[in-house]
């Protein structure tokens, strides 16, 4: 009996030994909890989040090891585009972190950051940010997130989408020499609308001497009238595309990608890219935003806050690598020939 008695004691010893171990290698484990301002493949999300779990991994956080990575899109482009249904769809995604509970919330872009990011300001969810295109100060006087870009100070840090006017407009000269002015064009969406405050900001400065004019499309029908002007006009060498969400006359919303494939099967004129992924839609090309870059920079925060250093302490960083990038086949239809120093220097080229 005493044997038997043994037996089991020894048994129970190793069950509760082996819980214990399940038990520490489950609070091991770290959640991350990706928020996508758009749909799951969107040109401008997708990237970015390849990007934070590249540089989580890189950093020793592997998602089936010792992370967890949760994911929502809130489709604010096509489906969820009004101000009720963004901030239903920013209440549907809140009550899935409270769920979650995770370690860090990562949003990407602006729609996901001002409504789900600021409404975790100082809680015990930390926040990492990729592709904020609006100023960080102006959602700083909307609900109090920001102390300073080198120290933020609250639960918040992470990634500006600096647009790097100056790289694209030398790149495109190099492409196009005698370009002299540039049309860019953009929506009022808040993204467009941002986009556009950044594209002002930076382009006076750039050293290229190239002159820029902006035009505003309210609608689809609108847009299409404005890319019609721009080829007709000799002298505007170039697009600048940023319009993100346009609805046309019946209401049917039309998204990034839509936009940009209209645009390169009816427009003679050149483009460059804001995202270097507009390329593979068939833009021309030149210097864009490199959107996988960015979601590494911000995953490279998330790791150093999962590892221990606070988000307050951590400073905003601007995107900072550009993409060069081109279209062989659409400089084709255009007639113009890409100098292969820059098709030898470049990250990717479409044929």
């Amino acid at each position: 009996m005493t044997k038997f008695l043994s037996v089991g004691l020894t048994v129970c010893l190793v069950l509760l030994a082996f819980c214990s171990l399940v038990s520490a290698a489950d609070k091991e484990k770290k959640t991350v909890f990706i928020v996508h301002s758009y749909s799951m493949k969107n040109i401008c999300g997708a990237p970015q989040h390849q990007g934070v779990v590249e540089a989580l991994r890189e950093k020793g956080f592997t998602e089936g090891d010792n992370l967890v990575i949760h994911a929502s899109a809130m489709d604010t482009k096509r489906t969820n585009n009004t101000p009720e249904l963004i901030l239903k769809e920013a209440d549907r995604v809140l009550k899935e972190i409270n769920t979650v509970k995770p370690d860090i919330v990562v949003v990407l872009d602006d729609n996901a950051f001002r409504t789900v990011g600021l409404e975790l300001v100082d809680t015990d969810v930390d926040v990492v940010f990729s592709g904020m295109n609006g100023q960080p100060e102006d959602y700083d006087r909307t609900r109090k997130w920001l102390n300073s870009r080198n120290k933020p100070g609250h639960n918040i840090t992470g990634v500006y989408e600096k647009l790097l006017v100056s790289d694209a407009f030398r790149v495109q000269k190099m492409i196009l020499p005698n370009l002299e002015k540039i049309l860019m064009v953009s929506d009022n969406s808040p993204t467009g609308t941002a986009v556009r405050k950044q594209f002002l900001m930076e382009a006076p400065g750039n050293s290229s001497g190239i002159e820029f004019y902006l035009r505003i499309a309210r609608s689809w029908e609108e847009y299409m009238e404005i890319i019609k002007e721009a080829d007709e006009d000799p002298q505007t060498g170039t697009i600048y595309s940023a319009a993100t969400t346009l609805q046309d006359k019946d209401g049917r919303t039309h998204t990034t990608e839509e936009i940009i494939k209209w645009t390169v099967a009816n427009s003679r004129t050149p483009g460059i890219p804001l995202n270097y992924s507009f390329v593979r839609l068939g833009m021309l090309g030149g210097a864009g935003v490199d959107f996988i870059a960015m979601g590494r920079q911000a995953g490279g925060m998330a790791a150093r806050i999962l590892k221990g250093t606070p988000a307050g302490d951590i400073p905003l960083e601007d995107a900072k690598r550009y993409a060069l990038v081109f279209n062989l086949k659409r400089a084709r239809e255009l007639g113009l020939t890409i100098p292969n120093d820059m098709l030898m220097a470049a990250d990717a080229v479409y044929k």
